[in-house]
């Protein structure tokens, strides 16, 4: 039962973004392309909804998804390229030392990886002091880029129970994303999710594993109308 309604959901949303490139005439070739990357977008964000949300989640990331793939073609690389480059100039130090990791992913999305050994302290999902100055500049960075959407999700080790795991990941994720909207960035924007030790990166079988593995990923994904700004 539960399938059949992300399907239905996945096919509402594949005739509505379908719908739409067939009444877009203008400047064909740059549509075209951004009505396909709106489609897989689509598509892609609503399975990952379902997975995180069986209600209104997959809507939810049936939407977000096919923003960032609409996007393409449509000003939003320029734009997601001037938020990295503040990302990277502003987080230099932190990269140095590979605090946090600034990734740019498929449909101009941007994945800030922070490592939790200089963000939480073990075992805490209380944000370190030392640690706020470097989310005060993501905080400042985003308020300035208002048209994107933002996910935080935590991770863990395997060291105890899979479901503390994911309580204490998700308890992470919520406390950076209270951070964010404490220095300004719009509460609607944000989202969490705690993967717990379902997403591990490195080998959990060593401690430098375990430690990669401890992680908070930042999100930020592009909105349709984002080459607007």
């Amino acid at each position: 039962m539960k399938y059949g309604r992300l399907v239905f959901i996945c096919a509402c949303v594949l005739a509505l973004t379908l719908a739409g490139c067939a009444t877009n005439t203008t400047h064909e070739n740059t549509k075209k392309g951004a009505g396909i990357g709106a489609l897989v977008g689509a598509v892609s964000g609503a399975i990952i909804g379902y997975q995180n949300d069986h209600s209104g989640g997959a809507l939810r990331g049936a939407l977000i998804g096919g923003a960032a793939g609409g996007a393409l073609g449509a000003g939003a690389g320029a734009y997601m390229d001037k938020q990295q480059t503040e990302f990277e100039q502003q987080l230099a130090t932190e990269q140095a030392q590979h605090q946090i990791e600034i990734e740019r992913q498929q449909n101009e999305i941007l994945k800030l990886t922070m490592n939790s050994e200089v963000s939480f302290d073990f075992n805490s999902a209380k944000i370190k002091s030392t640690f706020q100055s470097s989310l005060n500049k993501i905080a400042d960075i985003m308020s300035r880029y208002p048209a994107t959407q933002i996910t935080v999700v935590g991770h863990t080790d395997s060291v105890g129970s899979e479901q503390y795991n994911l309580e204490l990941s998700l308890r992470r994720a919520n406390a950076v994303a209270d951070y964010l909207m404490m220095r300004g960035v719009a509460r609607s924007r944000l989202g969490t999710e705690g993967r717990g030790e379902l997403e591990p990166i490195a080998d959990n079988g060593t401690a430098e594993g375990r430690a990669q593995n401890r992680r908070v990923e930042i999100f930020v994904v592009p909105e349709a109308n984002a080459g607007q700004y």
